[in-house]
């Protein structure tokens, strides 16, 4: 019975660790404190690189520098099954092409940012997801 008894009580510590180390990497992926949502910067940029991955999509850019060399910028993106809800397509960028990105920039300074919205070089404008920024115009049938 001891025996048991150890091995439940052994199996529920395990179960409630389980279960806290979930919520906390749950609450920690969602959270967007890394950036300042109240400011926004305007980069004219070429792509270097489009990552359509899950959890998040990610386009890296190089900005040009009137005092140097262009300053890399990595721009945060929601999911691709939400971006594709806001008329996103997995192929909407490719390395080279130029953007005008509105980003709101990292707390800490460094050259990152989450996307509030983007100007493509066809004009088309998007946002990052339904509800936030510009939706693409429905296609035609």
């Amino acid at each position: 019975m001891l025996q048991r008894e150890s091995a439940l009580r052994m199996m529920l510590q395990v179960m409630v660790a389980g279960t806290l180390a979930g919520a906390s990497v749950a609450l920690a992926h969602h959270s967007f404190s890394m950036f300042d949502m109240t400011k926004k910067v305007t980069l004219d940029a070429t792509v270097t690189e489009f990552q359509w991955t899950n959890p998040h999509v990610y386009i890296e850019v190089d900005v040009p520098s009137a005092t140097g060399p262009a300053q890399h910028w990595s721009v945060e993106l929601g999911s691709p099954s939400i971006l594709l809800k806001g008329g996103w397509k997995h192929n909407d960028l490719k390395k080279g092409d130029k953007a005008t990105i509105i980003v709101s920039p990292l707390k800490n300074g460094m050259s990152g940012g989450f996307l509030e919205e983007i100007t493509l070089s066809d004009g088309r404008k998007l946002g990052n997801g339904p509800g936030r920024g510009p939706q693409a115009a429905p296609q035609a049938k």
